[in-house]
């Protein structure tokens, strides 16, 4: 691949090698050089940022803005978000970031995290039973990585069983938008609307011991003031926030790490033995092949330089933290997947003031996720030719279509031995 950040902004790089095969385009970038100019799937150019050293920095650099306001005139806009779920943490700087963000940790607690470990194994648990109950095949993602996630977040913010919509539908449509049916966007966006207006409404009538309870206490709570509480609109954004971030990276960041696992049988076996072991394999398994390739879209406030390469002010900046995971100057030998090498420091959730709030919640998931699966079935292996696949077309997301799975039934292991 070109390094087109020498030759200036009308030779941006194709982003199809990225689509195909990302670590080993990512592979190339880095050693050509640190910084690229490139052509987005939207069509708007940006700066993709690609060594370890530069993307960490990046991440907790204030001249970078995660305010739309801050880009270029006729430049990115993103999603056509309204107001009320455009108000999240995903777009805010400081001091609006950092006064929310303190209010909504008040509610996303370690102790409510801990509540759900054990409703967690037991929603996986009856989950693989189902599989078991319909033959020997199945879709991990569709039976098993795509169901559980939306259970737990459904738990967590207290969603009643009947008002679980199909969320996943609506997740799709904003992360990968068909360009032939542009209206499934703009109807995914009015129906989430209309569901958590309806659920606010429902929750400040009805309140109960669940997360959105706790963040609209913190919205109403009338000894605050003003500057000290949530707005209705940020209110109804972090409700989105959460359904979005937390269920969809979940879905392929298990989905990631049990291909992970099915391609590798001696690991798959040493974890079902040594249990103790996933937690650190988790750990790698968002190092070695994370959910999300790339961090939220910055804009350069100012004029600056990352790696050597001046950085217009209002120009679009992404930091490639897929491919700063696996930068050998950081992570020796990065393309082998290794939960005893050093950890600290990869960047799947962030770094600096926009270190992901719901961490705990998803390595708490992942692990429980893994360690049902590995217990409930010691044989299972992949149902389909590793180059079958298909992996989802999108900058914005790493993860798989579907990951088809056979097992020996019961019957089958009694009668082998």
């Amino acid at each position: 691949m070109q390094n087109t950040a020498e030759t200036g902004p009308d030779a941006p790089i194709d982003v199809t090698p990225l689509l195909d095969d990302p670590h080993t385009a990512y592979a190339a970038l880095r050693a050509a050089g640190p910084v690229h100019r490139i052509a987005g799937t939207d069509g708007n150019p940006a700066w993709l940022v690609t060594r370890y050293d530069d993307v960490r920095r990046a991440l907790a650099d204030p001249k970078l803005s995660l305010d739309k306001r801050h880009a270029a005139p006729g430049g990115y806009r993103g999603f056509a978000l309204p107001p009320a779920l455009d108000a999240n943490l995903l777009n805010m700087d400081p001091p609006d970031h950092t006064r929310v963000r303190r209010l909504v940790v008040k509610a996303f607690t370690p102790r409510r995290i801990d509540a759900l470990r054990e409703p967690v194994r037991r929603v996986a648990d009856e989950l693989l039973d189902a599989m078991e109950e319909r033959g020997d095949r199945a879709d991990l993602i569709a039976d098993y990585a795509g169901q559980l996630p939306i259970v737990v977040i459904c738990d967590l913010l207290g969603i009643p069983q009947r008002d679980r919509h199909d969320f996943r539908a609506w997740t799709d449509a904003l992360i990968t938008p068909d360009p032939t049916e542009p209206q499934l966007m703009k109807q995914a966006i009015g129906a989430l609307l209309a569901f958590f207006t309806s659920l606010l409404a429902t929750k400040r009538a009805e309140p109960g011991d669940d997360l959105l309870s706790d963040l609209i206490a913190v919205r109403d709570d009338a000894t605050g003031t003003e500057g000290d509480r949530l707005t209705e609109d940020e209110l109804t954004s972090l409700a989105f926030l959460i359904l979005f971030a937390g269920y969809e990276n979940t879905v392929h960041l298990i989905g990631n790490a049990a291909l992970a696992l099915l391609e590798r049988p001696d690991l798959y076996d040493r974890l079902r033995r040594n249990p103790a072991e996933l937690r650190a394999a988790v750990e790698e398994f968002m190092r070695h092949d994370g959910p999300a390739p790339l961090a939220i879209r910055r804009f350069a406030k100012e004029d600056l330089e990352i790696g050597g390469v001046r950085i217009p002010a209002g120009d679009s900046v992404l930091l490639a933290v897929a491919s700063a995971n696996r930068d050998p100057a950081r992570f020796p030998d990065p393309d082998t997947f290794d939960h005893r090498r050093d950890l600290s420091g990869h960047l799947t959730l962030g770094h600096g003031i926009h270190y992901c709030l719901g961490a705990p919640l998803a390595r708490m998931e992942t692990e429980t996720a893994l360690g049902a699966l590995i217990s409930r079935f010691p044989g299972l292996r992949l149902g389909v030719p590793r180059e079958e696949l298909q992996r989802r077309r999108t900058l914005r997301a790493h993860g798989l279509i579907s990951l088809p799975v056979a097992w020996e039934t019961r019957s089958e292991q009694v009668f082998e031995a």
